[in-house]
C-alpha cells in the first residue's frame, strides 16, 4: 500500500468512526436517528357503533422511542385507558394502526407487561404464586422463573411476604406484587393503567419512587396512564396531554429533568411551574 492510498484509508476509517459515534465531518456532535419502538398512526376507537355509539378516541398519532418513559394525562373519560388497552392488544382500533418494533399489534404479547388500576391478584394464591401465574398458565414454569419471582419480590420489599395471600396484604403491597407479576417475563414494554389510583397519598408516593428506581435500573419502554400531573412529571421523559372525549393529543411535553432522578426534584420551582402549565392546558380544554 503506497502512502497516498494509506492516507485515503485512514480518512475513510475516521469518517466511518465519526458517523458511528454521532459526529459529523467537522467533529461536531449530531443527533443520531433512533427508531420508533411504538408507532401509533391515526388510531380511532368507537364503542357500540351505530346510533348509540361512543367515540372514545377520535384520532391519535404518537411515536415512542425504545427505553422512554411516557405518561398520558387528561380528564376522566378522555380515552387514555382505551388507547393503552389498544397498545396492549386487549382492544382493537376501529381505525388506524399500532406497531411495536415494526410489527402490528393484533393480540397480547408476552413481551408486554400490563398493570391495571386493581392489582387483580388471585385471592387463593400466595404472593409468589400470583407473580408466577402468567408463567404457569403458559406452561413455562422452571426453577429460573421461580428464582426470578423471588428476586423481584425482594426488590420491591416483599421478601418476607412470599407465602402471604392477598387478604393479608395492604393495597400498596398488593400493587407491588402486581408490579412483579408484570415484570416476571422480563418484558421489553411495560403498560400501566393508573396502577396507584386507589392508594393513599403516602403509599402512592412510595410506589412511584419504587417504580422509578426499578425503571432506572432496567430502562424498559414504559407507557403510564395517570390522573396525577405531579406523578407524570416525576416519572416521565415525556408527558402526553389528551383532550376531553372524543380525545386527541393536544400537547407532547418533554420533561427537562435529568436521570437518575429522585424526589428532591419535586421541591424545585421548575417542577412546580411545569405542573402548573400542564394543569392549565387541561383546564383550557374544559373551558
Amino acid at each position: 500500500m503506497n502512502k497516498a492510498t494509506e492516507v485515503q484509508k485512514l480518512k475513510a476509517d475516521e469518517s466511518t468512526a465519526m458517523r458511528a459515534t454521532g459526529f459529523n465531518q467537522s467533529g461536531e456532535a449530531r443527533e443520531l436517528a433512533v427508531p420508533d419502538y411504538i408507532n401509533i398512526v391515526g388510531v380511532r376507537k368507537v364503542y357500540n357503533p351505530g346510533p348509540a355509539e361512543v367515540e372514545a378516541v377520535s384520532s391519535v398519532s404518537l411515536r415512542i422511542t425504545s427505553g422512554d418513559f411516557v405518561s398520558i394525562i387528561g380528564p376522566s373519560g378522555c380515552g387514555k385507558s382505551s388507547l393503552l388497552m389498544m397498545v396492549a392488544g386487549l382492544e382493537n382500533p376501529t381505525e388506524g394502526t399500532i406497531t411495536i418494533s415494526g410489527r402490528p399489534v393484533l393480540k397480547p404479547s408476552d413481551k408486554t407487561g400490563v398493570m391495571f388500576q386493581d392489582s387483580t391478584l388471585l385471592p387463593w394464591k400466595t404472593a409468589l404464586e400470583n407473580v408466577l401465574f402468567p408463567i404457569v398458565i403458559q406452561r413455562r414454569m422452571s426453577a429460573l422463573f421461580n428464582e426470578r419471582a423471588i428476586q423481584l419480590l425482594n426488590a420491591v420489599g416483599l421478601g418476607k411476604f412470599i407465602d402471604t395471600r392477598p387478604a393479608e396484604l395492604s393495597g400498596g403491597m398488593k400493587q407491588r406484587v402486581a408490579i412483579c407479576r408484570a415484570l416476571i417475563q422480563d418484558p421489553s414494554l411495560l403498560l400501566m393503567d393508573e396502577p396507584f389510583s386507589a392508594l393513599d397519598a403516602i403509599s402512592r408516593d412510595d410506589l412511584g419512587e419504587l417504580l422509578l428506581n426499578l425503571w432506572q435500573k432496567t430502562h424498559k419502554t414504559a407507557l403510564f396512564v395517570t390522573h396525577s400531573i405531579r406523578e407524570a412529571v416525576f416519572l416521565s421523559d415525556r408527558v402526553i396531554v389528551m383532550a376531553p372525549r372524543p380525545s386527541r393529543i393536544i400537547a407532547d411535553v418533554k420533561i427537562p429533568f435529568g436521570r437518575p432522578r429522585n424526589t428532591a426534584v419535586q421541591e424545585t420551582a421548575e417542577y412546580a411551574k411545569l405542573c402548573a402549565n400542564l394543569r392549565a392546558q387541561i383546564g383550557s380544554q374544559h373551558a
